[in-house]
């Protein structure tokens, strides 16, 4: 519409500048807030439209990032937590291409629980379900997934390094994205934070529009040493060939999430696994996954002490003998095989993106601050079905298929490395390539 000039970038920009505005004091989704600079972006972008302009595939499209991704001139959380001056002094690169495609940054989104720790110091501040405002949206990329839901973006940028992208999603009914660890460069040269398996994906209630900013952002960068250096797939290509013929696996828990349930667990796992079935109809075979992973987590609390409190590498190994580590990369190898045992007899693996539903903002306090809190037993809960596609390096997406007591519940669709057209496409079929309607009070 906007190359049509059926409506031009500062138009679509007023549009959600006013939701926003509307819709935050209720909803809490945003750190940093930034209206006149993006009618400053939307204006050069109405005059590249007027000039006749190459236009981006993004062009005018407003979207926000997550707080601690750069943003040049607007505050970063990380920066701030290592004791510089808050501002971040340059784009990220995802940020720089996201504007050569010219999409309008409106601000950042609040990265509640910086992360990877649930906690927050005033609960009363954390993001909002637009399901249900007394719920949360989850945690981490949470104040993105609520501005998507409710219309107040069309689309985030999130992070996700044990769920944060997808968890987000599946509580707030829209479609997240954890891409192949590598395949979106990062680099932040005033804030260097290092993660094994961590991801930067979109966050939409449209898939093609996630492929769309997938297209845009993902790609080799020489200032990334870790970044994948072969070209990203083609995400749009092929992105409505249907599942025809493909095979499918189905895991209720993996094996050992059902270890870590709660209340609502089985009747969560139920209807995820009936929603499965519509890939049947659109000409998948589905069938169960024939692989347990049930000493996995053993293998990941003997190899790891990545939600615990922060340890030096040398007192990691100190406070492990040889034999524990050894035993843990033993069982580490062997859960990979079986992976990979899957994926030799099926194209994707199918589950729940999480077991329960959005719990209330109380219900939150309580889950994070009971007397047995571990970050590590949180991510078994909280986490169960995600993380391990993070130390594991598998692609995964979620996508929005149904409710449970009037809360969205997510699918997750996993692929194999580099697979990520093919986990867009399935998850395309799974939704008739139709865009997530907002919850109707925010319609």
């Amino acid at each position: 519409m906007v190359g049509r000039r059926e409506i031009s970038p500062l138009e679509v920009t007023e549009h959600f500048l006013s939701r926003i505005e509307a819709l935050e004091p209720v909803l809490h989704a945003f750190r940093t807030f930034d209206p006149e600079g993006a009618r400053g972006q939307a204006r050069r972008a109405t005059d590249a439209v007027a000039k006749g302009d190459a236009l981006g595939p993004l062009h005018g499209i407003p979207i926000s990032i997550k707080e601690h991704i750069n943003v040049a001139g607007l505050p970063n959380w990380t920066i701030t937590a290592q004791g510089g001056t808050g501002v971040a002094a340059a784009d990220a690169i995802l940020v720089e291409r996201l504007r050569r495609a010219g999409a309008i940054i409106v601000g950042t989104t609040i990265m509640p629980g910086v992360g990877t720790d649930p906690t927050m110091p005033d609960l009363a501040d954390h993001p909002r379900n637009p399901w249900d405002t007394t719920r949360i949206p989850g945690t981490s990329t949470a104040g993105g997934a609520a501005s998507v839901a409710a219309g107040m973006t069309p689309l985030t940028i999130g992070s996700d390094g044990a769920g944060s992208v997808r968890l987000p999603a599946a509580m707030s009914g829209i479609i997240g994205f954890h891409t192949s660890e590598g395949r979106v460069p990062a680099v932040d040269y005033e804030a260097p934070v290092v993660t094994q398996g961590g991801s930067t994906g979109p966050l939409a209630r449209n898939v093609r529009d996630a492929a769309i900013v997938m297209q845009a952002i993902a790609g080799p960068d020489g200032r990334d040493p870790f970044v994948i250096r072969t070209a990203a797939p083609d995400y749009l290509t092929g992105l409505d060939d249907g599942v025809s013929g493909l095979r499918l696996a189905w895991t209720d828990d993996f094996g050992f999430a059902a270890e870590h349930a709660v209340e609502e667990t089985p009747d969560v796992v139920t209807a995820i696994r009936d929603a499965a079935s519509r890939f049947v109809e659109l000409g998948a075979k589905v069938e169960a996954a024939d692989e347990s992973w049930e000493d996995y987590w053993p293998a990941f609390t003997a190899m790891t002490s990545a939600y615990g409190p922060p340890l030096t590498v040398v007192a990691f190994a100190a406070s492990h003998t040889s034999d524990s580590l050894q035993a843990g990369q033993e069982l580490y190898g062997r859960n990979w095989d079986r992976f990979e045992r899957v994926f030799e007899r099926h194209d994707l693996l199918l589950s729940p993106t999480l077991q329960f539903t959005a719990p209330t903002v109380a219900e939150w306090d309580v889950f994070c601050k009971r007397s047995d809190h571990r970050r590590s037993n949180f991510m078994a809960t909280y986490g169960a079905y995600t993380h391990l596609f993070n130390i594991y390096g598998y692609p995964a997406v979620s996508v929005p298929c149904g409710f449970l007591h009037g809360r969205p519940i997510g699918m997750q669709i996993v692929g194999r490395p580099h697979q990520e057209a093919l986990i867009l496409r399935a998850a395309s079929a799974f939704l008739g390539g139709l865009s997530v309607e907002p919850p109707p009070a925010f319609a």
